[in-house]
């Protein structure tokens, strides 16, 4: 009788124990999910946050992703001006692109532009030559990349540049 006794607590401390579900089963968090991107050379942060259950192991090494591209994003050519040869050596581009953030949100990120150069479709950053680089646009704002520089013709003429388009890649 002493050993059925001892043996019916044990089975009813493990059943209060382990057989009634825990508070904890709904506890959630949210956690930072550090990722990178590379473009045209250059590493790019963005963290993305989430929510995910409390005994999820948070990331310790940053992944590397496709690059974050805005979302309601529009964009207008307002000057374009390619000249192929100054008569200095040197070939101008020069051209204001307005850039137009759509979202209720201020936005850090880069311009990338898809130009044709006699043929030969290529993507860049215009930013880090720009007076005005559009780095950073306010909600419902737009900001006007300014562009013009000289290249010298050493490494060859190019005949003709066209912008096929614009993006605008996210930064955190």
């Amino acid at each position: 009788m002493k050993n059925f006794i001892k043996h019916f607590i044990v089975l009813i401390t493990f059943i209060s124990l382990f057989g009634c579900p825990s508070d904890d089963d709904d506890c959630m968090k949210t956690i930072t999910i550090p990722q990178y991107y590379i473009s045209l050379g250059q590493s790019y942060s963005y963290d993305t946050t989430l929510e995910v259950p409390c005994d999820f192991a948070e990331p310790e090494e940053p992944q590397l992703i496709e690059p974050p591209i805005l979302e309601n994003f529009s964009f207008e050519i307002l000057n374009f001006n390619f000249t192929p040869d100054t008569g200095n050596n040197t070939s101008r581009l020069q051209f204001q692109i307005k850039l137009n953030n759509s979202n209720n949100y201020s936005i850090n990120g880069v311009p990338i532009i898809t130009m044709n150069s006699d043929g030969l479709e290529y993507s860049g950053s215009f930013s880090k030559d720009a007076s005005v680089p559009c780095y950073q646009i306010d909600a419902n704002s737009d900001c006007i990349l300014t562009y013009d520089k000289e290249s010298s013709l050493d490494l060859g003429i190019i005949n003709s540049i066209q912008i096929i388009k614009v993006a605008y890649y996210l930064t955190n």
